[in-house]
């Protein structure tokens, strides 16, 4: 399969389950007046419990003295910040938890139109694959959240030690040390855009393994990395996509940017915009998964294309001759 085709088929299957980006939508309603209940409540009783006066903070300069000295505020509102703390951790966990059970069910929904045809979204598909889905999805992200400490470890002690070298040749000569800050800071990024880009690919084969074969988050990671490793264009693919996403969110970003020049009628008409582009960009993202999902089916598990779906074909007759042929055995010989 070609990346064009992976991508049509992404297309294809976006667009037979576009109710897949009103739940997102709606994931991110529901999570905004989350936030609302689970933080911003407490935060206003805990005001009012402890009698604290916003008025006092009209000033930045008020705001500025209060950040130079946040022990004496910790002191004084040690309840408050353990209550803002711990809500905030709440809605971050809850949040995180609705978002693994709605791509569960997302990326369910995508494999089971790759495998059939003429599969479209259902509601009770969807939320028997976001629970079939759920507990793998979240020891994978949790595998997956590990492994970008681990990376983001390694290139701080990468950069550290490059700092140090160009320290120390700063020391002996001043050219030198130029030469080797931009030579080592191109391979650190260099290293830094292929591992972040590596892993996020593994992500999503991972992925596309774990909504396909139904393996569990190590054995995803590890048919991840064999079929990236003997598919090096699964690579490539992904770079692509990301690449396009990319695009696509900064030519949103200055599109907005002359709603912005527009004293009152730019700030009415900017939040239809907000919402569009960001139903847009859900579209892109579940376009990548399906796009992904689809080219790892292809050419690991076998699965062909995705066709238009012809509702109610009309059977071709048969040859007269082809109908009048006795039938054979494997010897040639007429079967009575």
């Amino acid at each position: 399969m070609t990346f064009i085709e992976a991508i049509k088929d992404g297309f294809r299957l976006v667009n037979r389950n576009w109710q897949l980006v009103l739940i997102q939508l709606s994931m991110v309603f529901v999570s905004s007046v989350g936030f609302f209940i689970i933080v911003g409540i407490p935060l206003a009783i805990a005001f009012i419990i402890f009698g604290i006066d916003l008025t006092q903070l009209a000033n930045v300069r008020d705001i500025l003295r209060v950040l130079r000295e946040p022990s004496d505020i910790l002191s004084r509102y040690l309840g408050l910040f353990l209550i803002v703390l711990s809500s905030f951790l709440l809605y971050i966990i809850m949040v995180s938890l609705l978002g693994i059970y709605v791509f569960g069910g997302a990326i369910g929904v995508i494999g089971n139109s790759i495998r059939e045809r003429a599969s479209r979204f259902n509601a009770h598909t969807f939320f028997g694959e976001a629970k079939r889905n759920f507990l793998h999805l979240l020891g994978f992200t949790s595998v997956i959240g590990i492994i970008f400490i681990l990376a983001a470890f390694f290139l701080g002690i990468l950069g550290g030690g490059i700092a140090a070298l160009v320290s120390l040749a700063q020391s002996q000569d001043s050219t030198l040390a130029l030469f080797f800050g931009t030579f080592f800071s191109l391979i650190l990024i260099i290293i830094a855009v292929v591992l972040i880009l590596g892993i996020l690919s593994i992500t999503l084969y991972g992925i596309a393994a774990l909504s396909l074969k139904g393996t569990g988050p190590w054995s995803s990671i590890k048919a991840a990395v064999q079929y990236m490793l003997r598919h090096p264009d699964a690579f490539w693919l992904y770079t692509v996509l990301f690449v396009g996403y990319l695009l696509a969110s900064f030519l949103l970003i200055v599109l907005s940017y002359p709603f912005t020049l527009i004293p009152i009628i730019g700030t009415i008409l900017s939040f239809p915009y907000q919402l569009i582009s960001y139903a847009f960009e859900t579209y892109l993202g579940l376009l990548i998964i399906a796009a992904i999902i689809t080219y790892y089916a292809s050419t690991e598990v076998s699965i062909k294309p995705l066709e238009p779906v012809i509702e109610n074909p009309i059977p071709e007759p048969a040859d007269e001759e082809e109908r009048k042929a006795p039938d054979t055995d494997l010897n040639g010989a007429e079967q009575l």
